[in-house]
């Protein structure tokens, strides 16, 4: 009867143990002697996305360097593997180098970032003076506007701050598409056009300029975002729509990384909290790695679950 009763007992825990799920397997660190190299670029958003990724995964075991790449040159790096993983890669200026090196599975794209974005020609609300009938983009083709943006390097057309010249732009495109009376002048850094948008509004000067969102600047002047004309482009190369932002690693990444790899593919920056901390860094004077770390320490709720499903715990 007992020999029956410890059967019936062993049988029961049995069929719970096939109906529980089972506990996944610790995911293997892989080449944690070795630093994975994060790509720094020209943006402070990018710095921040980046060093919270490298305070998690210096929680998790790894060994990281920051390395400074150019938006266009960083893709090389990932593809000969002198980088190892670029983590705000914004898909609307990425070049010739990453469709070619992806499709020749050089690299690997391991999805979306999850930041909110917006992109686009802005301006300080009381251009409204001078351009009326601000935001549709028509009000810049007024001579009067024309005149007001100016400059003499531009005269006769009006002057429009572009990007740096090595970040790629479609402002230009759009200008000829649509035959605008407008040059496109590249920045020398997002410093500079920050700096010229503080100064224009400070002065209350004409200011158009291509910039994007999130940034600390909207925190702090009143701008507003050109209605832009219909994209005149069949493949949406010319045009502006608020971008996807997307992850890149190395193809060997992977296997080298296992754990990385897969806290990396679930690794999310959300646009709000960037924010708060590109206006720490860059108007506050408080230094990145003490604003970001203090982020991740105040924040396990928002990545303690990306890192415990990594290492299957």
């Amino acid at each position: 009867m007992k020999s029956i009763r410890r059967l019936a007992i062993s049988a029961a825990c049995l069929a719970m143990l096939a109906g529980a799920p089972l506990k996944a397997q610790a995911a293997d660190l892989g080449a944690k002697d070795q630093a994975i190299k994060l790509v720094i670029n020209e943006w402070t958003g990018q710095h921040v996305t980046t060093h919270i990724a490298g305070h998690i995964l210096e929680k998790m075991g790894y060994k990281v360097e920051y390395v400074t790449g150019g938006s266009f040159p960083q893709f090389s790096g990932l593809a000969d593997g002198s980088l190892d993983a670029t983590l705000e890669i914004w898909m609307n200026n990425v070049g010739d180098i990453f469709p070619k090196v992806l499709q020749e599975g050089k690299i690997d794209d391991i999805g979306q970032l999850g930041l909110k974005t917006q992109e686009g020609w802005i301006y300080p609300k009381y251009m409204t003076e001078v351009c009326p009938g601000l935001p549709d983009w028509t009000a810049l083709m007024k001579p009067e506007c024309v005149q007001a943006l100016s400059t003499p390097d531009t005269f006769p057309n009006g002057r429009l701050l572009d990007y740096p010249a090595d970040w790629g732009s479609r402002a230009a495109q759009i200008v000829k598409d649509n035959d605008m009376p407008y040059t496109a002048v590249p920045a020398g850094s997002e410093g500079a056009e920050v700096a010229e948008l503080e100064s224009a509004v400070a002065a209350k000067k004409p200011l158009l300029m291509m910039f994007w969102a999130p940034h600390f600047v909207f925190a702090e002047v009143d701008v507003d975002w050109v209605k832009l004309p219909p994209c005149k482009s069949q493949d949406n190369a010319h045009c502006i729509n608020p971008p996807e932002v997307h992850k890149v690693v190395s193809k060997d990444f992977k296997n080298k990384w296992p754990a990385a790899y897969a806290f990396l593919k679930s690794f999310q920056m959300d646009a709000t909290e960037q924010q708060k901390m590109i206006l720490a860094i860059d108007k506050k004077g408080q230094d990145i790695d003490a604003v970001t770390q203090a982020w991740v320490d105040a924040n396990p709720s928002v990545w303690e679950g990306w890192t415990k499903a990594a290492l299957g715990q």
